[in-house]
């Protein structure tokens, strides 16, 4: 009885110990998002509320994974960042550790992404990977919808075609700026990420 009582209060004791320790997301749908700053591959430094009164789309990208190439390549990327290329400003984030195989130069990302076309204000450069930890990005792609008001309306998978198959498909990040700029509020607000882990560091 007694070895039982003390199994159960060491069992206690940890989950009180992992539940000190456990810390809320910095950024959650709904909630104003954290300040932070970052420089792109042209140079300048941008900062997110320098943004504020705009509508905002961070990606985060990793040209190196074959779910990246894919969505880009398809036009499922590149079709909804023209579409709202003068409407809101979109900016991708690469958070790959500068010491991993996939890292590359800012030359090379922007080679990269202007021979598929893509639409973008530029590319964030985050070596370190704290933005992508206070955002939780998880894969590459990984989105983030921000509304005017500089809240976070929408997080998860650019669609709903993880395996890319299907005829039919749902671009949840078209719809949530549609909805956005039409001063809706957000179907769905979150999904299911999919891709390639972001390449943190170690």
């Amino acid at each position: 009885m007694v070895k039982k009582t003390l199994v159960a209060i060491a069992a206690l004791a940890v989950i009180a110990i992992l539940a000190a320790f456990s810390v809320a997301p910095e950024v959650e749908v709904g909630k104003t998002v954290p300040a932070f700053s970052l420089k792109g591959i042209d140079g300048k430094t941008y900062s997110i509320a320098d943004l504020k009164g705009k509508v905002v789309v961070l990606e985060w990208t990793n040209p190196n994974c074959p779910f990246v190439q894919r969505v880009y390549k398809s036009g499922i990327m590149t079709d909804v960042q023209k579409k709202y290329a003068d409407k809101v400003v979109w900016l991708t984030v690469n958070s790959t550790h500068p010491e991993h195989q996939d890292h590359e130069t800012a030359d090379d990302l922007a080679k990269t992404y202007k021979d598929w076309n893509a639409t973008f204000a530029t590319m964030l450069l985050d070596p370190d990977g704290k933005v992508g930890q206070m955002f939780d990005a998880k894969t590459t792609p990984h989105m983030f919808v921000i509304d005017k008001d500089g809240k976070l309306v929408y997080a998860g998978g650019i669609d709903d075609d993880a395996r890319g198959n299907k005829s039919e498909k749902t671009n949840y990040v078209d719809q949530a700026l549609s909805s956005v700029l039409e001063g809706k509020a957000v179907a769905t607000s979150t999904s299911r990420p999919y891709g390639c882990s972001v390449k943190y560091s170690p």
